[in-house]
């Protein structure tokens, strides 16, 4: 979780610096050409998802960061995989990003405005949703890869070297258990002098 943390930290202070930065520098209406015909800096306010897709139902939107967020801190607390971990912190720091700008800048129930400022000419994002979309292409990655979602070297003990079916084998005890089945399969010098006088 150390390593969520971090990434979360730094990855979440990067976006709300930058989203400070635009609404100083684009704030009276400005363009800013970066790449002409591929990237400009455009102040934009953003009140629904990805491409202004439910700019209606901010509220629900939201909420339903709110569930991401939680989901991924649980998986992220399951995985012992580094590649997992840093995929879900991306998508955690996001998510987290955007749903910031909605509790910040918001008038009513969580609906605030997410600030957009990279403009592609066909959409405008934020430093967030270049995470979430590093998330989302490493999370397709790693499952078509099979990336274990826990790593071998943590797996639980009693499967490796020196364990049968989760108990460990000592070499002391199985000394004695040999001497002491020994000991039963042989007749001691006492049992062969009884047997002698029997006879």
């Amino acid at each position: 979780m150390a390593v969520f943390a971090c990434i979360a930290a730094v990855a979440i202070g990067i976006d709300q610096i930058t989203k400070a930065c635009a609404l100083v520098a684009l704030g009276d209406g400005r363009t800013i050409r970066v790449i002409p015909n591929l990237l400009s800096l455009t102040l934009v306010r953003n009140p629904g998802a990805s491409l202004g897709m439910g700019s209606s139902v901010t509220g629900l939107i939201s909420l339903l960061a709110c569930a991401a967020c939680v989901l991924l801190v649980a998986l992220a607390i399951r995985t012992t995989s580094m590649l997992w971990t840093v995929a879900f912190a991306l998508a955690f720091s996001g998510a987290a990003g955007n749903l910031i700008d909605r509790v910040a800048y918001a008038q009513g129930f969580m609906n605030g405005k997410v600030v957009d400022f990279l403009d592609y000419g066909w959409s405008v994002g934020n430093v967030a949703d270049i995470f979430l979309m590093c998330a989302g292409l490493g999370i397709v990655l790693l499952m078509l890869f099979s990336q274990p979602f826990e790593d071998e070297a943590a797996a639980p003990a009693g499967h490796g070297p020196g364990s049968v079916d989760g108990g460990s084998v000592d070499g002391g005890s199985v000394d004695g258990a040999v001497g002491a089945g020994a000991c039963d399969d042989h007749p001691t010098d006492d049992d062969a002098a009884r047997g002698t006088r029997r006879t």
